[in-house]
């Protein structure tokens, strides 16, 4: 009878001990829920956490991120076609043919970017890469700024226009002056297409030096919503 009893409470340990591994880890997440609002498809795409999947009109996306992962990414893609095995492509967004991306988008891309740290997390919208979908980028901490890019098509130079887009002006003409390369790393001013961009997307970043204005805290612990076309 001893012997039973202690086999039942050494199982029931372990039982109490795997539970509390599973809260350990769903603990140490941050969930980022990714929520299509267009009127279409939008195939959602995540590095270097989520890979990616399709939300058509109205679908959403949970993605638990690991504390501490830095320089993360979400981004739409449009125009895509994939096969059973998920290869395929994009008209914007194209992560390398394949539905579950391991690298970064083709531009044009709108991108929600973060950096998850013990302290504090960053935040952003980035038009570094241009522009292809609306999107809304907020934490569930009252406290912090809820940020949005709702349009850029109205307004996007005719020389930076592209199917499905807008391509930033480093994009197009992948110069130091655009791009905040070489000459220009540590002293780079906005120029006439940046400031296109920040007219209407006052919260992003326009260019590839524009943190002071775009670049958001949020403690640390706080969880995300991302909508597209908000």
């Amino acid at each position: 009878m001893a012997m039973t009893m202690g086999r039942a409470s050494l199982l029931w340990l372990l039982h109490v001990a795997g539970l509390l591994c599973v809260y350990v880890q769903e603990a140490g997440a941050i969930n980022f829920n990714i929520v299509n609002q267009c009127s279409y498809t939008v195939w959602a795409a995540g590095i270097p956490v989520g890979g990616g999947k399709e939300l058509a009109s109205g679908a959403s996306w949970s993605v638990d991120v690991p504390a501490g992962t830095s320089a993360g990414r979400f981004w739409g893609r449009t125009g895509c076609t994939f096969d059973q095995s998920g290869r395929g492509s994009c008209q914007t967004g194209d992560c390398g043919g394949a539905l579950s991306c391991t690298l970064s988008g083709n531009p044009p891309t709108t991108l929600a970017e973060y950096t998850l740290t013990s302290t504090t997390d960053t935040y952003d919208i980035s038009l570094v890469d241009g522009f292809n979908v609306p999107l809304s980028f907020a934490p569930t901490n009252a406290q912090c700024t809820s940020i949005s890019c709702k349009g850029i098509d109205a307004v996007c130079p005719s020389d930076l226009q592209v199917s499905g887009g807008c391509y930033s002006a480093c994009n197009k003409y992948n110069t130091p002056q655009y791009c905040c390369t070489g000459s220009y790393l540590n002293n780079c001013p906005s120029n006439s297409y940046s400031q296109i961009f920040k007219t209407q997307c006052p919260q992003a970043f326009s260019y590839a030096d524009d943190g002071q204005t775009s670049n958001f805290p949020c403690a640390t612990g706080t969880d995300y919503k991302i909508v597209f076309c908000p």
